[in-house]
């Protein structure tokens, strides 16, 4: 299937989960009174609706080139991740701040009953299966609004856990066991949201990509026969993909036809990396003397 169809698929089996699990949390809620999972149900509420701006977004993101976006519209991506990273932390911010009110006033209400420790145990099942499709869907397909959604449905595995502690902790006799694991899993989240945000600021500002993938970049331009040097090796993300731009060295008597043929295997040897979208290369006759000292290309060369 392709990476529009995927996405879009992933999109809408992620709004179905959420929309099915808030029906069934509300519903326990409402027959068993647990502030808890009242509390499971309007975060799966929550979800459901960040759920509909996520399809919303990977719809737009999934749309081919046209004349004003001759490159796709994949650069809107990380704007609907920074959309879920928004979500994130104002989980994190109301479970910390329910919990800590919690643990002033001493009115500690914690879940008791069957039903509503299997519906949490069911949430906390579902949301692990859906963390590890979404985020492998994610990497293979560098969907930054996958992952980032990924990670929201590992923040309901802890909100369910949570929740569970305070089910054993008031069997047990310790009822703070439910806001204090609260807080802690609060403070997971809001780090998870800091992830999200550093992660996709770095797609918005043209950060440079992994060490691992520049070396390989310029290992696939060296490995052409008649290339004998580069420089000004430059690759940097657009949205959550990699323009290359990058200069070779070559025989100065080599014909136009010749270099235009370098010029274009060294291109689709580049291109064919899944994470870059654009690749340009200027072509340098290597004895007029443009070859010039590059403390990065000899920095990646070192690594190998």
């Amino acid at each position: 299937m392709s990476r529009r169809g995927t996405l879009r698929r992933v999109g809408l089996l992620v709004l179905g989960v959420n929309l099915v699990l808030a029906v069934l949390k509300g519903a326990v809620w409402w027959t068993t009174g647990s502030l808890a999972v009242q509390s499971e149900a309007v975060n799966s509420a929550a979800d459901t609706a960040y759920s509909l701006v996520v399809v919303a977004g990977l719809y737009l993101t999934t749309r081919p080139p046209d004349f004003e976006h001759p490159h796709g519209h994949e650069r809107i991506e990380p704007f609907v991740s920074l959309f879920v990273a928004a979500g994130i932390f104002v989980a994190g911010g109301a479970v910390l701040w329910n919990a800590g009110t919690a643990l002033l006033s001493g009115d500690v209400a914690v879940t008791r009953g069957p039903t509503a420790a299997a519906v949490l145990v069911l949430s906390g099942t579902v949301k692990y299966g859906l963390y590890r499709y979404v985020r492998r869907v994610g990497r293979e397909r560098n969907s930054p609004a996958l992952i980032a959604t990924a990670v929201d449905n590992r923040n309901d595995i802890l909100t369910a856990g949570a929740a569970l502690v305070g089910v054993a902790g008031a069997s047990l006799g310790f009822p703070l066991a439910d806001p204090l694991a609260a807080m802690v899993v609060a403070v997971g989240i809001l780090y998870t949201g800091v992830e999200v945000v550093r992660d996709n600021v770095a797609y918005l500002v043209g950060a440079a990509p992994p060490a691992e993938l520049r070396r390989e970049i310029l290992r696939r331009a060296l490995d052409h026969p008649q290339v004998e040097g580069a420089h000004d090796v430059i690759a940097h993300y657009v949205g959550p993909e990699i323009d290359v731009s990058l200069h070779i060295e070559v025989e100065g008597d080599l014909t136009l036809q010749e270099a235009h043929d370098i010029e274009t295997a060294v291109i689709e040897r580049i291109r064919d990396l899944p994470e870059v979208d654009d690749v340009f290369v200027h072509v340098d006759p290597k004895e007029i003397g443009e070859w010039k000292d590059d403390d990065e290309v000899e920095r990646l060369a070192d690594l190998e």
